[in-house]
């Protein structure tokens, strides 16, 4: 199994038919699809049980690490078969087409490829401007102060070798922030960072961000980076990748 792309859901029944369905006609390499779902009352179970039959590589998992989009993704992980693990999500806020290029950046040897809306032919539609603003001015000091070879180190959708996860060691609580926990340890650790630009596509959907409750999670990566810039480690941008060949802790 060359990827394994991980879904967390919570009750996406309307939405995960034409999700799967984009998926299928879109993604060029053979994959396998884990939708990770808490609770057997979750909409997107029923909604995947109808489908499965016609995209075999749709797949229900059950959360083993207990509820929430975190955990969810952490059993996503530990679940994948492939050598290359996607995080995406079940709205269709990510473009499943942008997966193509992300697996040739890993074919190129690359550990981390971020789907990233700030870089050049990146862009997104939509969604709250706070947080998009904060998002932004995040992705572009993180690197030209600590050299993150992205320009959206925030962004879940983002692809991830499977020798580096059997590595990492996840400490985010939270949700979400995940995504630049493993992006910056990655860097800081020696592993091939890049990105691909995507398009993020959040018109007509709910945010689920609450702002007061996701704000220091994510701060506190975002401040760990830049200690470790401080304390040293050489910006590396330019070649889009780190020359460390430290293990991440």
């Amino acid at each position: 199994m060359r990827l394994s792309i991980v879904m967390p859901v919570y009750n996406e029944g309307e939405i995960i038919p034409e999700t799967v369905k984009r998926i299928h006609e879109q993604v060029k390499t053979p994959f396998e699809l884990l939708i990770v779902y808490d609770m057997e009352g979750d909409t997107t179970v029923d909604a995947v049980k109808k489908i499965r039959n016609k995209y075999k590589s749709a797949k229900l998992v059950k959360n083993i690490y207990g509820r929430g989009a975190l955990n969810a993704i952490k059993t996503g992980f530990t679940k994948a078969k492939g050598d290359a693990v996607c995080v995406m999500m079940a709205d269709l806020t990510d473009d499943p087409q942008t997966l193509n290029e992300m697996m040739r950046k890993f074919d190129a040897g690359f550990d981390i490829v971020s789907g990233s809306r700030y870089m050049p032919g990146g862009k997104q539609i939509g969604g709250p401007f706070l947080k998009q603003l904060m998002s932004k001015t995040a992705g572009i000091s993180l690197h030209f102060l600590a050299g993150i070879p992205t320009w959206d180190p925030t962004n879940s959708f983002r692809l991830y070798s499977s020798r580096f996860l059997k590595k990492a060691k996840i400490e985010s609580n939270g949700g979400f922030e995940l995504g630049i926990e493993l992006t910056v340890k990655a860097y800081f650790g020696g592993y091939k960072v890049t990105e691909v630009p995507t398009t993020w596509d959040y018109l007509s959907k709910e945010s689920r961000f609450l702002l007061k409750k996701w704000l220091p999670k994510y701060l506190k990566w975002y401040l760990w980076a830049l200690e470790k810039r401080l304390q040293g480690y050489p910006i590396s941008s330019l070649r889009e990748t780190s020359s460390l060949k430290k293990s991440v802790k």
